[in-house]
């Protein structure tokens, strides 16, 4: 991986994770580097799952895509938040 790929995609998952957070309601306890990790993991599944669904590369925004990613970050989020609220 070339260092604008790791550049790309620490800014999509800087997105990702925050529209992600934006989603869950409340209040979250977890700081921003876990936002962004979770983002990036979410990231690289999503766009995983809409290959697997083939509807990765579509004419124009991916919306679909997006909305996987988005999905699984918000799921990432509240489940590191519940884990950090058990202890």
């Amino acid at each position: 991986m070339e260092i604008s790929g790791i550049i790309s995609a620490i800014l999509i998952g800087i997105i990702i994770g925050v529209l992600g957070r934006l989603v869950v309601p409340g209040r979250q306890r977890i700081g921003i580097l876990w936002t962004i990790l979770v983002g990036i993991v979410a990231a690289l599944i999503g766009s995983a799952i809409a290959a697997g669904l083939g509807v990765q590369d579509t004419k124009g925004v991916d919306w679909i895509e997006w909305l996987i990613q988005i999905g699984l970050a918000a799921v990432g989020v509240a489940a590191l938040d519940r884990a950090k609220a058990h202890r």
